[in-house]
């Protein structure tokens, strides 16, 4: 069972298309990693916690959007996967152990 998922997610795509799979775990992955990043961002900024919140959320668009498309742009959907999980989870330990 397990052998058959690891199969399928490492098997590149042979049509070349980005596929929903993809897509999906681009925007919420991207989603995830740019708002987690910017946070620990905006906690690591030696500044008031008001301005660095500002400057994390103007470029919080353009976070998502390169990891998006970093995420997206994956060889294989295992990959995609890990692309996004692994960020998620470090930023995520670094934010609780700063907080």
């Amino acid at each position: 069972m397990i052998k058959k998922v690891y199969k399928y997610l490492a098997t590149p795509e042979l049509s070349g298309k980005i596929g929903l799979f993809r897509t999906l775990v681009a925007i919420f992955g991207g989603l995830f990693v740019a708002y987690l990043g910017m946070t620990l961002l905006a906690f690591i900024l030696p500044m008031q916690i008001k301005q660095s919140a500002i400057i994390s959320i103007m470029f919080n668009t353009f976070a998502w959007g390169c990891c998006a498309t970093w995420i997206a742009l994956s060889y294989t959907k295992l990959e995609a996967l890990l692309k996004a999980l692994i960020p998620t989870v470090i930023f995520s330990i670094s934010l609780y152990i700063l907080y």
